[in-house]
């Protein structure tokens, strides 16, 4: 009997961490939540729609719109020439959309990434956009 209790008090306490630690791996999260949404739209535009899921309300935003030209790419060449193209130049039409939930008090709980694409210097275009590394 005690074992199930401990194990059942263990579960409850590894869940409630679980809850309140935004994701390390998630640049997006960690900066944005537990702050208030307002800030989030005063920077970046209002969403484009709402729906209230009981004590929630879940925004959609989309923004970030950027067009980008990607040079071609080469091969390194003999003497420090340029070789063999590797990769066209290209454009590329740069976006970001979002599901940002909020509480009743306008506190952001959840924002996750919808439409995503490479971005220039990384695999997410949200992350460089919402969360730009501080320099």
């Amino acid at each position: 009997m005690k074992f199930r209790t401990m194990t059942a008090a263990g579960l409850a306490i590894g869940l409630a961490g679980c809850t309140t630690i935004p994701s390390a791996g998630n640049p997006i999260e960690a900066r944005w939540v537990g702050k208030s949404a307002g800030i989030f739209f005063a920077a970046y535009g209002p969403p484009i729609s709402d729906s209230e899921q009981g004590a929630t309300t879940v925004y959609t935003w989309r923004g970030g719109y950027k067009t980008v030209r990607i040079p071609a790419k080469y091969a390194e060449g003999a003497d420090g020439k340029r070789g063999k193209q590797i990769s066209a130049a290209r454009t590329a039409y740069l976006r970001c959309q979002a599901e940002i939930t909020t509480s009743s008090d306008y506190t952001i709980r959840d924002i996750r990434t919808v439409a995503d694409i490479p971005g220039v210097d990384g695999p997410s275009y949200c992350a460089e956009f919402l969360a730009p590394e501080q320099k």
